[in-house]
This record gives structure tokens, sequence and C-alpha cells, in this order.
């Protein structure tokens, strides 16, 4: 009996996901091919079908990932960067789903959208129970430093940000995070839903 005969339906479906992270890590979204991940499993490009349904259904189950972000209502402000950088560092090293992601959404609409859907759903409500105001635009500040930080240090591998410690990089970002997310709004900006309004006036 061969590998894949032996192997269940969930350990059928968890190698087909672990060969898509790869392929989308490697060639991004639109290079990948079905049948190039079914025969990376060794199974026919029918099963992965079977479970997935189409290269957007794969690509959407293979870039899950979860930031599991604290509860932050109690975190004073000097602390908000210490708490959340050892979070992402985990997810930007250690979660496969998210590197895929990343790595695709740099050449792909459909990844940059699914990129930008997890953010939204996961970023935005733990920075609006903490906001003093500005919560859609604090959340999206914050979205903007961490996936421009992990593309220009795992995508990109820009020196000398690649190379530098978790330590250092904590020292330079926690600043910027406790400024999104809970320094005092610019005075001078108009609220965004107030621009879309006075552009009917």
């Amino acid at each position: 009996m061969t590998e894949t005969r032996r192997r269940s339906a969930p350990a059928t479906r968890a190698a087909i996901l672990e060969a898509a992270r790869k392929r989308f890590g490697a060639q991004g979204f639109d290079r990948v091919r079905l049948r190039d991940v079914a025969a990376d499993v060794g199974v026919d490009p029918a099963m992965v079908i079977r479970y997935f349904g189409t290269k957007e259904g794969l690509f959407a189950a293979a870039a899950e990932f979860t930031l599991n972000l604290p509860d932050l209502t109690d975190v004073p402000a000097e602390d908000l960067g210490r708490v959340l950088m050892p979070r992402f560092f985990d997810v930007w090293e250690n979660d496969a789903g998210f590197l895929s992601l990343l790595r695709a959404a740099t050449t792909s609409e459909a990844a940059a959208a699914k990129m930008l859907e997890l953010f939204t759903d996961q970023v935005a409500p733990a920075v609006a129970a903490i906001a003093p105001d500005r919560a859609a635009e604090r959340a999206a500040l914050l979205g903007s430093q961490i996936l421009g930080l992990a593309i220009s240090r795992y995508v990109l591998k820009v020196p000398p940000l690649a190379n530098m410690g978790r330590d250092a990089l904590e020292a330079w970002v926690t600043p910027v995070i406790r400024h999104y997310l809970s320094d005092p709004a610019p005075p001078d900006v108009i609220p965004s839903t107030t621009q879309h309004l006075s552009s009917f006036r």
C-alpha cells in the first residue's frame, strides 16, 4: 500500500495545504496550478478540487492565519508595542499561512485582498477596544506598519532590517506602535467619513 493511500482524509487535506503554502510562497498566486500541488502530494488533481473546489478556495485555506492578539484594554500605552511585538514575530516567523500569503500578496490582487480581509477582521476590533478616537485610521496605520515590516524583512530582505535582531527591531518599532494607538490624532486631519460626505455637497 502506498504512502498516499495510507493517509487518512484529514492527513491528505493537511498535506495538500502544506504543499500549497510552499507553492504559493515560492511562486505567488497566479503561477500555481492545482495539478502541480497535487503532484507534490502524490494525489490526483480531482482530490484537490474535492477538498477545496478552486484555486481560490485552496489559496484561501492555505493562507489562513490567526494573530491571536491579546486583550489590550488594561495594557498601559507605553507597553502596547512591547506586548504586541512578540505576537507579530511569532506569526512572521512561524506561521506558514501568513508567510505564503505575504509573499503572494506582493504579486496578486486576490492575495492582497485576502491579507486585507484577515487584518481587518483581526486587528480592527483589538484597536477599536483601546483607541481614544479614529479607530479605523489607527488600525490601518498599525496594519501598514506590520505588513510593511514583514515584507521588508522576510520577502524583500532589505538590509539591515533583514538581519536586525528581534530586540533591536522591537526597540525601533515599539514607540511607533504606541504613537499610532494612543497618541492624539493630528488636529488638522478631517475624518474620512466627513471627507466622503463633503464630496457630495
